[in-house]
């Protein structure tokens, strides 16, 4: 072991390339911007929870609006705001100017607010509140329209029934006025008895009888016709 031991020390180690060389220093640099970039963000977070805790002890300011920040700024003042317990938005476009918000909780956004901030425009109280108030008026306005509308809808008298409006064409009388009760005519297919009883004597009938045993069965069928 001890002979095998120093012919392996005594052997040059493998010629080192030019790629192996560059992929080090690529590894190098990689893990030195990684330490860099993470001493970065604890220095903002740091920055950031300070700034938080000055804002919470402000009784004059209701909101913190941040400048354009990275996603992993923008996530960092997310989590030290939910911490600390305040109410956050973010507006703009990712990349190219989003920013975060935050809002005190007794303090939240109204919505006209989060609308400016979401169409990239200054949030203004007082004209806000003077737009509410003409909002509110035109829709009071248009309740009082509508309740006289729906009064003098009310106070207008029916329409005309459609039978006095057809009248000249239906008649007065019609539909369930025109029904009359109908009763059978108890004289109808009625025969008198008179018509029934045979007005001949007996023998006159008999001699009928007799005579017309006598003919044959085609000489009666032909007085019959005569008949």
């Amino acid at each position: 072991m001890d002979l095998l031991g120093s012919i392996l020390k005594s052997m040059d180690a493998p010629p080192t390339t030019e790629v192996d060389k560059k992929a080090k220093e690529e590894r190098a640099k990689l893990k030195k911007l990684q330490v860099q970039e993470k001493k970065k963000n604890a220095e903002f977070r740091a920055k950031t929870e300070k700034e938080v805790t000055e804002f919470i002890k402000d009784t004059k300011e209701t909101r913190l609006k941040y400048p354009p920040l990275t996603r992993i700024q923008r996530s960092i003042v997310h989590d030290v705001a939910e911490i600390a317990g305040l109410t956050t938005f973010s507006f703009g476009e990712d990349e190219v100017d989003r920013y975060v918000m935050l809002f005190k909780k007794e303090f939240p956004p109204s919505d006209e607010e989060l609308d400016a901030y979401r169409n990239g425009e200054e949030f203004d109280p007082e004209a806000a509140g003077k737009c509410k108030d003409e909002s509110q008026s035109a829709e009071d306005s248009d309740g009082v329209v509508t309740a006289r509308s729906a009064s003098k809808k009310a106070a207008q008298p029916p329409p005309t029934y459609y039978k006095d409006k057809y009248k000249h064409l239906l008649g007065a009388d019609s539909g369930k006025d025109a029904a009359r009760v109908t009763k059978s005519n108890s004289a109808y297919g009625y025969v008198p008895s008179e018509n029934k009883r045979d007005q001949r004597s007996i023998e006159e009938t008999l001699n009928d009888i007799r005579k017309r045993k006598r003919l044959r069965p085609g000489d009666i069928e032909n007085e019959d016709e005569q008949g």
